[in-house]
């Protein structure tokens, strides 16, 4: 007869559950004690006073000044899941308490002995109360385990003693009581400097002088005196920006170029919770590379405030990290700010030098002198692309979308009536533009040629006009620095359809929406090159009235219209008849030619090689009527340049049922316009607008991480 070995299982004891979780909360004394002083401070406190003996291990004390804990609540406080800071799940997008699962005293009390002293104002006297393992313990064997009575002040009074007495091999993994002094030093350090409202003292039991000593009027930077010395304090940097496209703001304390030591010293707080960054933390070793001294490290005070429902602070027992919306641009944001702070603030810096002993070799002599002291890069940081090397495609010729000569044929089918017209493509203009430069002779179907010249044929003029500068100051002060940098360091990727691509910054793949961001890319180069724009000249011009009238005729345009409004040929006719009379500005501020007869020579070449879809000709012209304001002078600069930029904005041509072969080359050189020309130009003139990350960012998403790939693949 055999036997059966194979274990069963079993359901753990709740004791045995319990403290393996708190053991996941409660690392050592500096742990227990952060949870304690949040909870202070969640209670309002004013004035917190810490005692440790032998690092917290022995005897770990906080009392403050708070609003205190109602007699009735103490028989459940130290139970698990016990709060009064969340009711249901939905809350934790909106918790602006430090605490929220009520964990912390649970915890401390499975791996302590937790004694409780506390008054609410409205409470006559003080209560006592012991714990074990969450439940009430009497003080003595044979003794009610209820509160008693106590003398005290408004307040809480909490105490720890004997520190993981059940969990040894914890206790002896520890390290000295003189190094988790220092880590609880350290923990009330950072509460001490951020909650300037609040008097902090931490000293040794028994000791008549505190360690940590400040008082509620003080400020954050006074605090930093206090604490770090004034050997920091007199070299740092103020700085407070708010970020309303990315919902956050920020302030930090950043140390100057002249400041340095060996290890850098980061005091970041997130909703006011002192945490932990890698990201935010190599960013700032970044900066301050190219300013300190090699082994060189900065100090940095830093507090991000994120609306509630964008920071997701349910993701590690300790709650020590946290995860926020958009984090990527936040810190390129940060960064931005950084550089600022410090390129303005130091006007003068300190060297310290050495001189090389006798016969020691120059600096320079030999680059083999310093083969291997740089620290190797993790393969989940490295960079696989360069967005500034040439591409192997590059080197190909496009077929038919070649633009290496000067002047370039631009063909059109030959104009048809007004009636052919209304037929055709829903209404829709039927312009085609060969674009061929291995072919200079006549195409024998062509009748209306053209071709490109450049801007700088002609000497450039320095633009003067006010309403054109302070356009462009709107411009920059609307610039988003992060996503700039974003897109003037990618590399692409490809095409997705018509209207989204892939690109590649750094490590990150991002999915870009170019059709939307193609209008702002050419609305700034239609102002930086305001009155130097390049030539595309038609041979054979085009009839603005017959345009218009095609645009009126489409069913959008025509079931928005009043009913009152005059005749659609009267409206065509004064579209017209405004755009002959503002010809001269057209010209010479758009290069935009215009002929008393109402017909369109030239368009505005706004970037090189690149042909706007003229199936949207028609509308554009009819909006230059509708949607310009032509009687203020920066209105009317602006607006016309809004128009000209959705008329340049990337849109794929009409398909041609009848001629898909036709069709596809005009797509074909749709999308090579938008690699080769399109996204270079994001790299060279654009300088990407906060509404870009509007809406959780919408036009610029980004799909996958390396080191987050890194990370799955690990766990495999």
């Amino acid at each position: 007869m055999s036997i059966d070995t194979t274990p069963s299982i079993k359901r753990l004891d709740t004791t045995v559950v319990n403290r393996i979780a708190a053991g996941e909360i409660i690392h050592r004394p500096a742990n227990a004690l952060k949870e304690l002083i949040e909870n202070s401070l969640d209670a309002g406190s004013t004035q917190i006073q810490v005692v440790a003996k032998e690092g917290g291990l022995k005897l770990l004390q906080i009392q403050d000044n708070g609003h205190g804990i109602k007699k009735d609540d103490l028989g459940i406080v130290c139970e698990r899941f016990t709060t009064s800071k969340l009711k249901k799940f939905e809350d934790l997008s909106k918790i602006v308490t430090y605490g929220f699962r009520g964990e912390a005293l649970a915890s401390i009390s499975h791996v302590a002995h937790v004694t409780i002293s506390t008054k609410t104002k409205d409470s006559k006297c003080a209560y006592k109360a012991m714990y074990a393992d969450g439940k009430l313990t009497p003080p003595r064997p044979g003794q009610t385990a209820d509160p008693k009575p106590c003398a005290g002040n408004d307040g809480t009074q909490i105490t720890a003693e004997d520190l993981f007495y059940n969990i040894p091999t914890r206790r002896k993994a520890l390290r000295s009581p003189s190094e988790e002094y220092n880590r609880v030093l350290d923990i009330v350090s950072r509460y001490a400097i951020h909650n300037s409202g609040v008097s902090f003292s931490c000293k040794k039991q028994g000791s008549m002088k505190a360690e940590v000593q400040t008082t509620s009027g003080a400020s954050v930077i006074d605090n930093i005196r206090q604490i770090h010395g004034s050997s920091v304090s007199s070299e740092l940097i103020y700085g407070e920006r708010t970020f309303d496209s990315l919902d956050f703001k920020m302030q930090c304390y950043i140390s100057n170029a002249n400041y340095s030591v060996k290890r850098t010293t980061l005091l970041l707080f997130i909703n006011n919770r002192s945490v932990d960054s890698m990201g935010i933390k190599r960013m700032i070793e970044n900066v301050y590379s190219s300013l300190l001294p090699k082994g060189g490290h900065p100090f940095v005070y830093l507090s991000i405030e994120i609306k509630p429902e964008n920071v997701d602070v349910n993701v590690h027992p300790t709650k020590q990290e946290v995860h926020f919306l958009n984090e990527e641009w936040t810190i390129n944001s940060i960064q931005e700010v950084f550089k600022e702070l410090l390129e303005n603030a130091n006007s003068s810096r300190t060297f310290y030098t050495q001189s090389l002993l006798p016969g020691a070799p120059p600096t320079n002599a030999d680059n083999s002198l310093f083969q291997g002291t740089s620290n190797k890069v993790a393969v989940y940081h490295q960079v696989r692309t360069d967005s500034k090397s040439t591409t192997m495609d590059s080197f190909l010729e496009a077929p038919s979308t070649s633009y290496h000569s000067q002047h370039q044929r631009i063909t059109t089918e030959e104009e048809p009536s007004h009636d052919d017209l209304e037929n055709m493509n829903g209404g829709n203009l039927p312009i085609d533009m060969e674009i061929d430069p291995r072919h200079e002779q006549e195409d024998s179907e062509a009748s209306i040629k053209a071709h490109q010249t450049r801007s700088n044929d002609r000497d450039r003029v320095e633009v003067t006009l006010t309403s054109i500068l302070n356009l462009r100051k709107n411009v920059k002060k609307t610039e988003h620095i992060g996503m700039t940098d974003l897109l003037s360091n990618h590399t692409f990727v490809g095409c997705v359809d018509d209207t989204l691509a892939l690109i590649q910054h750094q490590t990150s793949l991002y999915l870009v929406n170019y059709a939307v961001i193609s209008e702002e890319l050419f609305y700034q180069v239609i102002l930086a090159e305001f009155n130097n724009f390049g030539l595309i000249e038609l041979t054979t011009p085009i009839f603005m009235k017959e345009c218009i009238r095609i645009a009126l005729d489409t069913e959008e345009v025509h079931d928005s219209l009043p009913a009152q409004l005059q005749s659609k040929e009267k409206v065509a006719e004064t579209i017209v008849d405004k755009l002959v009379e503002f010809a001269p500005m057209l010209k010479d501020y758009f290069s935009i030619t215009v002929t008393p007869d109402g017909q369109l020579t030239t368009l505005p070449m706004l970037l090189r090689r690149y042909i706007p879809t003229l199936d949207k000709l028609p509308m554009f012209l009819l909006r230059l009527g509708t949607e310009v304001d032509w009687e203020d002078e920066q209105g009317c600069l602006d607006t016309f340049s809004r128009e000209l930029a959705i008329f340049y904005s990337a849109e794929p041509p009409l398909p041609l049922p009848d001629n898909q072969d036709e069709y596809k080359k005009r797509h074909d050189r749709y999308l090579w316009q938008i690699q080769h020309v399109l996204f270079p130009g994001m790299k060279n003139h654009f300088a990407a607008p906060k509404s870009i990350v509007r809406d959780g960012s919408s036009y610029i998403i980004q799909l996958a991480s390396l080191s987050d790939l890194y990370k799955i693949f690990e766990r495999c």
